[in-house]
């Protein structure tokens, strides 16, 4: 599952990243200048190091991968780091070298190039582990990298093996292309995404935001953009709610769109499998609307025919858009397409991070808004029937808000005012409302 509207920051590792949306800004505006760098010395003292520390410091360049330090990050402070990778930045000079490292504090999102002077070289980890070959994927990794892999339970991987894994890891452990430019907005990206070698030259990529193509140079983009015909999605129209709108786009008639809203999501999903056969699927992108056109602000995506009965296989607000509802209202969009298509469904596993924090929170809503109005007993069966949520979903919701009880061989749900409303302050606002009346929508066994 994709990135939506990031809960609030918790404890390092899940919900933590969120503290980590990048910063979004007007393309044509200037970036802010890094905070002042705080340098730090062994004396204690702001004044130049002594020799003996010019030396030590010196011994430890370039420093290999593997390395951990601390670095200034961009609120001013000094996080412990990884180095992940490392390039040259000029041959003459043997220790020049910019550093790719991950703030092992944080969600891997953060990962990025960093020069010498943002590292505390006093606090450097020497790395002596032993080299092993893993002997299924050829990928060279430490005893303790290996270890802490095989070991480690990987949050939003779940369905992939050690190897796998590792594989996964090592081929998508540098950013590729570092910021894109779409619509008005100039954003941060995230991770790795298997973009045509073309490419690979690339720090930024300019995309058209009606049709998504992307270019190398925004001269293309001008260029493109004068010719471009599309102001919204190719697609159908299915809801309109005020500025709102939503297109149903098949992956089918739409096959270019299909693969670059792929390329462009996978930007920001670090566990998204990237799938070039998008006949299969059927995308559901919402946007804003004004007189320039609709411009993208998320989307989900989801099987024509799923034997597992999901509804959604995968979903992503684009930073510039987050925190304001709109993962929230994609979550309830799909369920109301369960509805109308008379079924019960549940997300395509794994779920990301973010996600299951947002799935969570919809599900408590929903199931307490009823439970504080229903007058009566009620079964896990009535509540998905009523709100096409899988049984399983239901139950386990239910059960992490200690609200079900087991008694003489069935579930019971235990419905206490009391309990629900503080479940349901604790869930947070709802955001964005589907308006049911103004969804038009045909379920796609049904188009055919």
């Amino acid at each position: 599952m994709g990135s939506i509207d990031p809960p609030k920051a918790e404890q390092n590792g899940t919900a933590a990243a969120a503290v980590a949306v990048p910063d979004q800004k007007p393309a044509a505006g200037d970036a802010m200048p890094p905070p002042p760098l705080a340098v730090k010395h062994s004396n204690g003292t702001g004044g130049e190091p002594d020799a003996a520390t010019k030396r030590r410091r010196m011994s430890v360049l370039p420093l290999e991968v593997g390395t951990r330090v601390m670095c200034r990050w961009r609120d001013g402070k000094y996080h412990p780091v990884k180095v992940i990778e490392r390039r040259k930045l000029s041959p003459g000079d043997p220790n020049d070298y910019e550093y790719y490292v991950h703030y092992t504090e944080f969600n891997r999102r953060l990962d990025e190039w960093v020069k010498l002077e943002q590292l505390d070289l006093d606090s450097v980890e020497t790395v002596v582990d032993e080299k092993v070959e893993d002997k299924v994927t050829g990928l060279k990794m430490t005893r303790h990298q290996k270890r802490k892999i095989d070991e480690t339970h990987v949050e939003g991987h779940e369905e992939l093996d050690a190897a796998s894994l590792r594989e996964h890891e090592e081929f998508t452990k540098v950013k590729n292309i570092a910021t894109i430019e779409l619509g008005r907005y100039e954003i941060e990206t995230w991770y790795f995404s298997p973009f045509p070698p073309e490419y690979n030259d690339c720090s930024k990529l300019y995309f058209c935001e009606f049709c998504l193509n992307f270019m190398k140079r925004k001269e293309q983009l001008q260029r493109h953009m004068k010719k471009c015909d599309l102001k919204h999605p190719p697609g159908d129209e299915i809801y309109r709610s005020g500025t709102l709108s939503m297109f149903e786009v098949d992956g089918k008639k739409n096959k270019v769109y299909g693969q670059n809203l792929c390329y462009l999501a996978k930007l920001f999903l670090d566990h998204k499998t990237l799938y070039y056969d998008v006949d299969l699927f059927l995308f559901y992108v919402l946007c804003e609307c004004d007189d320039r056109g609709c411009h993208m602000v998320g989307y989900f995506s989801k099987e024509k025919h799923s034997e597992e009965s999901y509804n959604l296989a995968c979903i992503l607000t684009l930073p510039p858009y987050q925190r304001k509802g709109y993962g929230k209202f994609l979550i309830a969009f799909s369920y109301e397409l369960s509805k109308k298509e008379g079924k019960v469904g549940t997300p395509e596993r794994p779920l990301s991070d973010l996600g299951l924090l947002s799935y969570k929170g919809y599900w408590t809503r929903v199931l307490l808004d009823i439970l504080k109005k229903h007058k009566g007993n009620i079964s896990i069966k009535e509540l998905s029937d009523m709100t096409a949520i899988k049984a399983d979903d239901i139950l386990n919701t239910l059960q992490s808000l200690d609200l079900i009880q087991y008694r003489k061989g069935q579930h019971c749900i235990c419905a206490d005012p009391k309990v629900l409303d503080r479940h349901l302050k604790a869930a947070g606002r709802g955001g964005l409302e589907v308006d049911v009346s103004k969804l038009i929508w045909t379920p796609y066994r049904e188009q055919g």
